[in-house]
């Protein structure tokens, strides 16, 4: 049995792009509808870091900083507004491995760099999975405008309160894990993104239009136990 896990989520960038819910059709299981938003999908890379990852009810480790960037969507299953992810490259092998094993999540190894300097996120990564495909991801991202309050924002809403993500398991299962925080708060962001592959080893192109894109300090996040997701008729 996996214990629930607890961690902070730190230095947030959510870069999402709406594109046409068939584009995603093929790349869901069966049973999930994309999520759809002013008649379109979303589709999302987020960069950022794990602080004090733990089983649940542990002291916080000293100094630990684990950063990944994931590429989701957003979808419906059971009329559960969720996330789906495509992908999760993480620094730290134990970590890849634990999350594959125990979680059934896509993670990826990778050699992830992150640092906070003057008011800027600087983050690179550059996947060094075995035996899958290159991706890399360079950006710089800062916080551009006042806080506010997510549910202020519809889109910003629908696009970062969620609270159950879904995976696809190698075995062909759905698997579902429920997280717990406080609701986020949020900036306006700017970003300039140099190189990023991510998307297109998930299959997709990046889109030409900007994103919408918004920045967190992070919240700190109890996570569930993954458990296997009952068959949608």
């Amino acid at each position: 049995m996996v214990l629930p896990l607890e961690m902070g989520w730190r230095h947030l960038l959510f870069e999402s792009w709406p594109v046409d819910a068939d584009r995603l059709d093929d790349h869901l299981p069966e049973g999930f509808e994309p999520d759809v938003r002013d008649g379109s999908a979303w589709l999302s890379v987020i960069p950022f870091t794990n602080v004090d990852v733990r089983p649940k009810g542990l002291p916080r480790p000293l100094g630990v900083r684990l950063p990944e960037v994931n590429v989701r969507t957003y979808v419906t299953r059971d009329g559960v507004p969720s996330v789906y992810f495509f992908s999760l490259d993480a620094q730290g092998l134990a970590s890849v491995a634990g999350a594959r094993l125990f979680h059934h999540l896509p993670y990826y190894y990778a050699r992830i760099s992150l640092a906070w300097t003057d008011g800027r996120v600087a983050f690179e990564s550059r996947r060094r999975h075995p035996g899958d495909r290159p991706a890399r991801y360079e950006a710089s991202y800062w916080p551009a405008g006042e806080p506010f309050a997510a549910d202020d924002d519809p889109l910003a809403e629908f696009l970062v309160e969620r609270y159950r993500f879904y995976t696809e398991a190698p075995d062909g299962s759905v698997r579902h894990t429920d997280v717990r925080h406080d609701p986020w708060t949020l900036y306006p962001a700017e970003a300039s993104v140099g190189t990023d592959t991510l998307l297109r080893a998930n299959g997709f192109r990046r889109p030409e239009a900007e994103p919408v894109r918004y920045y967190s300090p992070g919240v700190d996040v109890t996570a569930s136990r993954s458990e296997r997701s009952a068959e949608v008729n």
